[in-house]
């Protein structure tokens, strides 16, 4: 059996607002919670044309508000950027607002390019992601490994590890954590990380067994036309980030790949590898191929679409499209 959850990096489509984002995001949260789905995650990043995914922990306690049994979280809080105080007081704080709904992954990218994270950062010193992770933990156990306390009294959020290369898959199977592997936008190391992290996990009192989740990014409309007509948004803005010109989310475009060179073509075939765009049954075999070679627990969905509706359509198909095999 497979979860089902989604992955948001609340894009900003041409011509429209911030405003427009966050409330796309409140419905799509809204409507998923009605269609099966695990769990809604934000990814933290910076200074991206496009992508208003900044104020993670605002953004979780906007869509947890919004919904009743849906988990909502961060996927993730990029730790360097943050203090682990700051990062246990603000989730212990959601996790007391919404019980047993919060969620905290953990990564160790900036998010962003050297000037944003100078911005961020300072001129302070790099730090140990580990250490960082452990500190988050003892200071949400409240285990007086800390000097200082975070919010008094233990709470119990489930904390992930993401990654894209083998140094996440290490520490998650360390630390008897989870494992997210952003295969939605990094595809290459998939298969080694996955098995790295199966083959290391050591049981903790978080987790006795492995536990992994892969990012996948699926477009599904009622018909094959349709859902290439949808996913031209997203291939316009992975190549135009690759190019060097990040802009915000644009409208579909018809016919789009016809217009992309061999050379742009290459790299969005590689970036976009882990990819289901189709109708429902296209989808679905497509999804159920990805689920049987991978093995994961877990898969999480990215759909950059223009419109809101067609959004929130596409992630129904995806859910009904394997619903034999989701846990519930």
């Amino acid at each position: 059996m497979t979860a089902l959850s989604v992955l948001d990096l609340m894009m900003i489509g041409e011509g429209k607002t911030y405003a427009d984002t966050l409330e796309g995001a409140r419905q799509l949260a809204r409507h998923v919670e009605q269609h099966g789905y695990n769990r809604y995650w934000i990814a933290e990043h910076h200074d991206l044309p496009g992508i208003g995914s900044m104020a993670t922990p605002l953004i979780v306690q906007h869509l947890a508000a919004s919904t009743s049994t849906l988990r909502v979280g961060a996927g993730g809080v990029m730790l360097p950027n943050h203090s682990p105080l700051i990062v246990a007081e603000q989730f212990g704080t959601l996790e007391t607002l919404f019980p047993g709904r919060i969620d905290l992954g953990l990564g160790r990218a900036p998010g962003s390019g050297g000037p944003t994270v100078r911005a961020i950062r300072g001129l302070a010193p790099e730090r140990d992601f580990a250490q960082d992770v452990q500190k988050v933990r003892d200071y949400l156990q409240d285990n007086g490994r800390e000097a200082v306390h975070a919010l008094p009294g233990r709470h119990d959020i489930p904390m992930w590890i993401l990654g894209s290369s083998l140094q996440g898959a290490d520490l998650a199977a360390r630390m008897g954590l989870p494992y997210a592997f952003a295969s939605h936008f990094a595809p290459r190391m998939l298969m080694h990380a996955l098995a790295h992290y199966r083959e290391n996990f050591r049981p903790s009192e978080y987790l006795q067994q492995p536990y992994t989740m892969a990012g996948v990014n699926v477009i599904a409309a009622d018909t094959r036309a349709q859902a290439q007509y949808l996913a031209s948004s997203h291939q316009q803005w992975v190549v135009r980030l690759h190019a060097g010109r990040p802009t915000l989310l644009p409208a579909p475009e018809e016919g789009y790949l016809a217009s992309v060179t061999p050379r742009d073509r290459q790299g969005l075939d590689q970036a976009m590898a882990c990819t289901a765009i189709g109708d429902k049954e296209d989808v679905g075999a497509w999804l159920r191929e990805f689920i049987a070679t991978t093995g994961v627990d877990e898969l999480m969905i990215d759909a950059r679409i223009y419109d809101s509706a067609a959004r929130c359509r596409s992630y129904q198909l995806a859910a009904e499209s394997i619903g034999n095999l989701l846990t519930r």
